[in-house]
């Protein structure tokens, strides 16, 4: 059987996930581009694979439609909006993600994110590092209102972290959960908390989930963390209120467009990174592996012993 694997960077730190498929007799189609797929690129490299460690590349309608062999979709990560879930079905395709393996990678980032934010630590040293020495006020998180969106593992864990720092949160997702902290409708947990941090899928369809009303309705002077998905915010909004005062700040590490180059890198009161939610060495390796387990089971396969 043959699998091809798109996600970019995989095996990267450990040979392991790699080996458990080499040694499971399975003929393998790596990612050859370094960077995440284009569409009218996937299936020259999934060619006639019978399964798929995916990365976050779009495994849509028309691409599936082409891959007549495939019967396993694996995706290394959470996410899974840039499958097409209901067409997977149609083609009898089983799909599977490694729910928890990032939570841990995710949850600490967005809470670096979040101090860095506070007490503007990326702005002082990149002043810092042109020479000139200006200490600026910032922030407690201790006593700020923290608004989850999106609380499945990754919201949860986020949750957790900020209990430790005295912080009242709230949550909003589509499913209730069953949690003791407080679930509010959305529109009510924007107007409602002084940071709002993302962990949910894109909007349905092209409207963003965060859009210009959203936004308008943010607290004056609160700050927004995205670490879930590009197209979750819409950018040019949140460029006008972060260049206009009504938001303090924002921190950003998945966009629409990747590479990003856009006007959010140019702004003083923005911390921007290169899409690295996973990017934990430990995290890492956990949800490749997973993403191997789940592959093979799915495919009929034993784990070699």
């Amino acid at each position: 059987m043959k699998v091809a694997i798109t996600t970019s960077s995989f095996a990267k730190f450990d040979p392991q996930p790699l080996d458990l498929l080499n040694h499971s007799g399975l003929e393998l189609y790596l990612n050859p581009t370094g960077r995440k797929l284009k569409e009218n690129e996937i299936e020259a490299v999934v060619r006639d694979a019978d399964g798929i460690i995916a990365g976050t590349e779009p495994l849509t309608r028309t691409v599936l439609s082409g891959l007549t062999n495939l019967k396993v979709i694996s995706r290394c990560g959470v996410g899974m909006d840039n499958v097409d879930i209901q067409a997977a079905d149609e083609g009898g395709i089983e799909v599977y993600r490694t729910v928890g393996g990032v939570s841990a990678a995710v949850g600490e980032l967005t809470i670096g994110l979040i101090l860095n934010l506070l007490r503007k630590v990326s702005r002082m040293d990149r002043e810092l590092r042109t020479g000139n020495w200006r200490k600026q006020m910032g922030n407690l998180l201790e006593g700020k209102k923290v608004g989850i969106v999106g609380f499945g593992s990754i919201g949860q864990k986020v949750g957790a972290l900020l209990k430790g720092f005295n912080t009242e949160r709230a949550y909003y997702d589509v499913k209730l959960q069953d949690t003791r902290v407080p679930y509010k409708d959305l529109d009510a947990l924007i107007a409602w908390a002084d940071i709002i941090t993302l962990h949910c899928s894109a909007g349905a369809g092209d409207k963003p989930l965060i859009g210009e009303s959203e936004i308008a309705c943010m607290s004056k002077g609160s700050w927004l963390v995205n670490a879930a998905r590009g197209g979750v915010v819409d950018e040019a909004a949140l460029v006008t209120a972060l260049k206009n005062g009504h938001l303090a700040g924002a921190a950003i590490d998945v966009f629409d467009e990747e590479p990003y180059q856009g006007g959010l890198a140019h702004l003083e009161n923005v911390i921007v990174t290169p899409h690295i939610g996973s990017y934990a060495v430990e995290d890492r390796i956990r949800m490749e592996l997973m993403s191997v387990e789940n592959l093979l089971k799915g495919l009929g396969l034993k784990e070699p012993g």
